[in-house]
């Protein structure tokens, strides 16, 4: 089996509308778990996510889940979704990840010559995007 990494991304009681989106964005195949499917119907809980994995055409894969009960919840700018390449989908992708969210850098040509953006999804989640390469 190969390996590979992929971000797993934690929200506070969003999974579910979250890969939604991302699904929506990049298109494959979104699987969902509750955790009312493993146990625990009978808690507030039942009906969020607890694992949810995002398989999509291009092999991008993101994981997620609904922060579990007795774990704390620390949103924050510690990681960013990299997208980076040659493919134009990227722009599309920059596009609709925008909606909703707010944009840091407007995706264009930068000094290194590659066309490059980054913006805050409408879940909070950190994204950039460098067409033109692979860096």
């Amino acid at each position: 089996m190969a390996t590979r990494l992929n971000p797993y991304i934690s929200f506070d009681g969003q999974a579910r509308q979250a890969m939604e989106f991302y699904h929506s964005v990049f298109g494959g195949e979104l699987k969902m778990n509750t955790f009312g499917e493993f146990g625990m119907q009978d808690t507030p809980q039942a009906d969020q996510i607890m694992h949810a994995q995002l398989e999509t055409d291009l092999g991008y894969t993101i994981m997620a889940s609904d922060t579990p009960p007795g774990m704390e919840y620390k949103p924050g700018s510690s990681i960013t979704v990299s997208l980076s390449g040659d493919e134009e989908v990227l722009r599309d992708y920059f596009n609709a990840l925008a909606e909703g969210g707010k944009v840091g850098t407007p995706l264009e040509k930068q000094m290194w010559g590659d066309e490059y953006g980054d913006l805050v999804d409408k879940f909070g989640v950190n994204w950039m995007v460098n067409l033109g390469g692979l860096g």
